[in-house]
């Protein structure tokens, strides 16, 4: 490899990026994958293993308390590092406790542990995405995103696949855990080493404004609609290919699946941090517009692969060169994807504003899994990984329409406000925030459905269908109106 693409790790940042990437990605499987092998070993329950998936609802929800730590700040280390400081060593605290826990005998208290180190794990991510949001000028943006890729990847594969090697053949379950709270210990001589933002100067002064100012301040930019909407679709084509990879890969094309995970886990995991790397050093050249229109049209045909995969004769070597394409351009998309998440956030509630964008970015990938597998019912392998690349297309128009707010904002770090059609945009909003809050209403319906307390098979249902209706109709109003204000400026 050349000097020129070692340069990315060259910027300032960059070891502390690497480190504290590691930090925000090895708590996230030791709640997830890893949790479920010591639980499965420990012989709990199938019911009881599926209700601690929703420990993962943390990162989706993260927004929702990220207002607070744009609002106070620790006594010590400023607004940025003293709240990283405190979600790490909770975080430490949490692991090495659960590694005091037999599954099979403390498994509330093992629960009630999981939700906590998933809640400050959510925690650590607001505040790191908030300081590199805020320590990053534009220029280093993208390769500040691919070193942080780089870390979560690496952190993810050994929390992940070494840690259930190492409990099931050197360590047993609980010193591994204990091994994985030590791993901790860089993350915090990172936040130690880190330089403290100088934004802390615009924090908002009370919790209120903590709460309000961040949407009143991106919801009344010019385009805001345009640019949540191609948040949520810009990467959907890529999040359809993946919902089902692994199940098209041994039930659609028939490989076995201990190759299938050799290929998608290993060479997945290294495409993906080759791509991200490598996306990170084109994105030094390239402006945000182009590096995201350029790597978005890579991961949308890409997923060709996939579709050549279905109707060709199974190969080992096809398998392994289609997961490699689609996971290195995958892995340039995200490279571009996070740097426009941090170019759209003021850096006086950049906590708040990244973890909202952030949780919008997911929808696509959370939903579409229901959808797709009916595609494939409906279409069969090869139509639906033609879809695929289909599905990638709405986001690239979207963002050809906000080409001008993008390049302005990377160029001025300023946004233009929104001066037309007040009540129509206050509807839109409305209309936004009552679909979610009826969504967030029938998550908790089914926490408590899972418990066995109440069943509320009826109301359930229709609870998601009429918020996603509303937050629909929300975004649709907005996106409208954003179009026409468009045309007005033309």
């Amino acid at each position: 490899m050349s000097r020129h693409y070692l340069r990315i790790f060259t910027q300032r940042n960059a070891a502390v990026l690497l480190l504290l990437g590691f930090a925000s990605g090895l708590p996230l499987a030791l709640t997830a994958g890893t949790l479920q092998a010591w639980m499965t070993v420990d012989n709990v329950d199938l019911k009881t293993i599926g209700f601690f998936s929703l420990v993962g609802q943390a990162y989706v929800f993260k927004f929702l308390w990220s207002p607070m730590m744009d609002r106070f700040t620790p006594p010590f280390l400023g607004r940025r590092r003293g709240w990283l400081i405190v979600t790490q060593l909770a975080l430490i605290a949490g692991i090495v406790a659960m590694g005091f826990m037999q599954p099979g005998r403390d498994l509330t208290l093992l629960a009630a542990l999981a939700v906590l180190v998933a809640f400050c794990s959510a925690s650590q991510d607001i505040v790191f995405d908030a300081w590199k949001t805020d320590i990053l000028p534009p220029e280093e943006r993208g390769s500040g995103a691919a070193i942080t890729v780089l870390g979560y990847r690496l952190a993810m594969l050994i929390s992940g696949g070494l840690a259930l090697w190492l409990a099931d053949r050197v360590l047993g379950w609980q010193a591994t855990y204990w091994l994985m709270a030590v791993m901790m210990v860089p993350g915090v001589i990172a936040t130690l080493l880190a330089k403290e933002p100088e934004s802390s100067l615009n924090a908002p002064h009370s919790l209120r404004q903590a709460v309000t100012l961040p949407l009143q301040d991106f919801f009344q930019r010019n385009n805001a609609w345009l640019l949540i909407t191609l948040i949520v679709l810009y990467k959907l084509g890529d999040a359809f290919a993946a919902s089902l990879t692994t199940t098209f890969l041994i039930r659609g094309v028939g490989f076995e699946a201990g190759d299938v995970g050799l290929v998608n886990k290993t060479l997945g995991l290294l495409a993906t941090i080759i791509g991200a790397l490598y996306g990170g050093v084109l994105m030094q050249r390239l402006s945000l517009f182009r590096a995201l229109m350029l790597f978005g049209l890579l991961q949308a045909v890409s997923n060709f692969a996939y579709w050549l995969l279905a109707v060709t004769d199974k190969h080992l070597w096809s398998m392994a060169s289609a997961v490699f394409v689609e996971n290195l351009c995958g892995g340039m998309g995200t490279a571009a994807f996070v740097a426009l998440l941090m170019a759209l956030c003021n850096k006086s509630f950049s906590a708040t504003q990244f973890a909202l964008l952030s949780a919008l970015s997911a929808v696509g990938r959370v939903y579409v899994g229901p959808v797709a597998g009916w595609f494939v019912e409906l279409w069969g392998w090869p139509t639906f990984y033609a879809f695929t690349v289909v599905a990638g297309l709405p986001g690239l128009l979207l963002l050809w329409l906000c080409r001008d707010t993008l390049n302005r904002t990377q160029q001025t770090g300023a946004f233009l406000p929104r001066t037309a059609w007040k009540q129509g945009y206050a509807w839109a909003i409305r209309l936004f925030l009552a679909g979610f809050i009826l969504l967030i209403f029938g998550l908790f319906l089914l926490i408590i459905q899972a418990t066995d307390l109440w069943q509320p098979v009826i109301i359930l249902p229709h609870l998601f269908e009429m918020g996603m209706a509303l937050a629909l109709v929300g975004v649709v109003c907005g996106v409208f109106l954003d179009y026409l204000a468009l045309r007005r400026g033309q």
